[in-house]
């Protein structure tokens, strides 16, 4: 159970990039009336750029 828990706990930050800041990327886009580049949706735009800064978190073990 133990290697489990550890596994869960280094992908932690990726976790809550895609449960929580994907939403507020998307919805502050949408509030500003900005439009990402190259046509893509908000909501893909804020799933890269979220999980892009969450993966670099998992991966060093910082957000910054």
């Amino acid at each position: 159970m133990q290697p489990i828990g550890e596994i869960l706990l280094k992908f932690l930050p990726l976790i809550f990039a895609v449960g929580f800041l994907v939403p507020v990327i998307d919805q502050g886009l949408l509030a500003l009336g900005w439009q990402p580049p190259f046509a893509v949706s908000t909501f893909n735009f804020a799933f890269i750029v979220a999980g892009l800064w969450g993966l670099f978190a998992s991966l060093k073990g910082r957000w910054v």
